[in-house]
C-alpha cells in the first residue's frame, strides 16, 4: 500500500514517519510500500532497503491532518522502546496545541504495544492487520506473527480503542473469523482485497463469502469501512 492508497483508505489522514522500515517481508508489501521507497535511494539508503531505522529530524514535523498514521511506512514494533516513548511524548506535547488529532499506531506484533498502554494519550488508536484466521502456510506470505498469535495478543491488550485492518483479505473460516473480530470489539474494521493481483497472488475467498463476513460483522454491531480495492462488495 502506497501513500496514495493509504490516503484513500484513511480519509483526512497523513503519515508521519519518524521511524521507517520492517523485517516481516510480507509478499504483498513489496510491490507497494517497498516499491515506493525504492524511489528514495539518493535521499536515504536505509529507506531504499526498507531497513528499520529512525528519522529524528521528523519528530517535530507532525502533519496537519486530523488523523496521523504514525510510522505508516513500516512496522513500529521494530522501533526501540526508548524511541517509541519519545514519539509518544512528542504527541503529548503537540496535543496541547492540536488536541483534536487522532493518531494511529499499527503493528503486526500487537504485543509490542503492551509496554506503552499506560502512557498512550486518549487520542491514540491501536491497529493490527488480520488478513485471515488461518495459520497454515502463512509463513509463505509473511514472517510476521501468525494470525492466531496476532489475534490473541491484540485481544489481550487492555486498551479501549482498537481497529482491525482486514487487508488484503485472504480466505478464512467464516464463523471463527467473525468470532475473533467480535471478541476484539474494535471501533471499526477496514476491509479490502489485494490491490496488486497482477504482482502478487493470494488465497482469496469468493465475493459471496466476503459479503457474508461483512453482513455477520454488521449484525454484531461492527462498523465496516471499505478499503480501496473492494471489487463488488456492498458495505
Amino acid at each position: 500500500m502506497d501513500n496514495e492508497q493509504k490516503s484513500r483508505m484513511y480519509a483526512n489522514t497523513k503519515t508521519w514517519n519518524p521511524f521507517v522500515g520492517c523485517r516481516y517481508n510480507c509478499i504483498y508489501c513489496k510491490p507497494s510500500f517497498q516499491a515506493q521507497l525504492k524511489r528514495r535511494k539518493k535521499a536515504c539508503l536505509e529507506c531504499y532497503n526498507y531497513h528499520p531505522h529512525k528519522h529524528e529530524e521528523r519528530l517535530n514535523i507532525i502533519p496537519s491532518a486530523k488523523i496521523v498514521f504514525v510510522s505508516g511506512c513500516g512496522d513500529i514494533s521494530f522501533c526501540s522502546s526508548e524511541y517509541t516513548y519519545r514519539i509518544i511524548d512528542r504527541i503529548k506535547e503537540h496535543n496541547s496545541k492540536c488536541p483534536y488529532k487522532t493518531y494511529y499506531f499499527q503493528s503486526k506484533n500487537p504485543r509490542y504495544f503492551k509496554q506503552f498502554l499506560e502512557v498512550f494519550p486518549d487520542n491514540v488508536i491501536l491497529l493490527t492487520t488480520l488478513e485471515t484466521n488461518r495459520d497454515e502456510n502463512y509463513e509463505e506470505i509473511s514472517k510476521a506473527p501468525k494470525p492466531s498469535v496476532r489475534y490473541r495478543d491484540f485481544l489481550q491488550l487492555d486498551y479501549p480503542r482498537k481497529v482491525i485492518t482486514i487487508e488484503p483479505l485472504m480466505d478464512f473460516d467464516l464463523d471463527i473469523f467473525t468470532e475473533w473480530i467480535v471478541r476484539i470489539n474494535p471501533e471499526y474494521v477496514w476491509l479490502g482485497f489485494n490491490s496488486r493481483p497482477k504482482q502478487v497472488q493470494l488465497p482469496e475467498p469468493s465475493l459471496e463469502k466476503a459479503q457474508k463476513l461483512i453482513e455477520k460483522l454488521k449484525d454484531n454491531g461492527i462498523e465496516i469501512k471499505p478499503r480501496c480495492e473492494t471489487r463488488e462488495l456492498k458495505f
